[in-house]
């Protein structure tokens, strides 16, 4: 025993002649020189000199050049008008004129009605809620309890259908393939909102895809456990306040690391990406407002306005 821890010893100790040995020093020291050696410099452009590459902003081609924020304010501009009108000239003239431009725009009519299948459900769910119970009025063409089927209940169906279509179609087209960070960086450097508040919301939105693979994890860890097996209700609302808890905790460590990048301070904070306005924009704000005064105004002309906050 004691022979071999000797010759061990022996062995070490000649080890370490070895590594001390000039050869193995200047080895050593040339292979820090290249670890440690300084690292190139970056360049870092200008956010006013940065090319990136075109992101799919939208199925029309003018859309897509358009500022998200001013994609939403056209969708107000159209959207706002209708609702002081309820009649069927104003709501056929604004749907059919919002086609027309989407197809010159480069959207096409039967993928208008392909992407915005739930407008259509809801206006056709509308459609006969006011037709078996609207206002009654003129000749009864249908009565059942208390369900009246009129000419002026009928008329109201179709205008609500329309206008459901021409207030919603052009706000799911307009919204759609629209960049949840193009947009931040519009609110932010455009509408002077908070950056505080922008893109901690836009931090937030972005974890609601993570939501379903925490609740999948947590349910196979309680498996793993043991409690996955009981009540199934109990489980689902156990279940929900570990969700809740992990969240919190997600949302507190991003908060800090918002904080750790001068959000909330009081110095200015530069921007990556810049969001301008160019006269494109101007113009997709004077088509959208005019889509709406053309149809009032025609349904002015024709004596079938009518205001829908005054009664039908």
């Amino acid at each position: 025993m004691t022979q071999t821890a000797t010759i061990t010893l022996a062995v070490r100790e000649g080890d370490r002649a070895r590594m001390q040995t000039p050869e193995r020093t200047s080895e050593r020291s040339s292979r820090s020189a290249r670890v440690f050696r300084p690292m190139d410099a970056v360049t870092v452009s200008a956010p006013t000199d940065r090319r990136e590459p075109a992101k799919a902003a939208s199925p029309s081609w003018f859309v897509a050049g358009v500022n998200p924020v001013t994609r939403i304010l056209g969708a107000l501009l159209i959207c706002l008008p209708m609702f002081a009108s309820l009649d069927v000239v104003s709501a056929a003239t604004a749907f059919g004129l919002e086609l027309a431009l989407l197809w010159v725009g480069g959207v096409a009519p039967w993928t208008v009605f392909r992407r915005t299948w739930p407008v259509w459900i809801a206006a056709a769910g509308s459609f006969v809620s006011v037709l078996l119970y609207g206002k009654t009025g003129g000749d009864v063409i249908w009565q059942a309890g208390w369900i009246v089927v009129s000419q002026n209940s009928a008329y109201l169906a179709c205008a609500t259908f329309l206008r459901v279509a021409a207030i919603a179609v052009p706000g799911v087209i307009l919204a759609l393939g629209l960049d949840p960070t193009d947009l931040a960086d519009g609110l932010v450097q455009i509408a002077r909102l908070s950056p505080r508040f922008v893109y901690g919301a836009l931090a937030g939105m972005r974890m609601f895809t993570l939501l379903q693979d925490d609740w999948r994890a947590l349910g196979l860890s309680r498996r793993s456990r043991g409690l996955g097996d009981g009540n199934a209700v109990r489980r689902a609302c156990s279940q929900a306040f570990g969700l809740l808890v992990l969240s919190i905790r997600r949302a507190t460590r991003l908060a800090t690391a918002m904080e750790a990048r001068g959000f909330g301070g009081e110095g200015e904070r530069g921007d990556a990406r810049v969001s301008s306005l160019h006269p494109r924009d101007a113009v997709f704000c004077l088509i959208c407002l005019a889509i709406p005064c053309v149809a009032m105004g025609l349904s002015v002309a024709t004596g079938s306005w009518r205001f829908s906050f005054h009664g039908a």
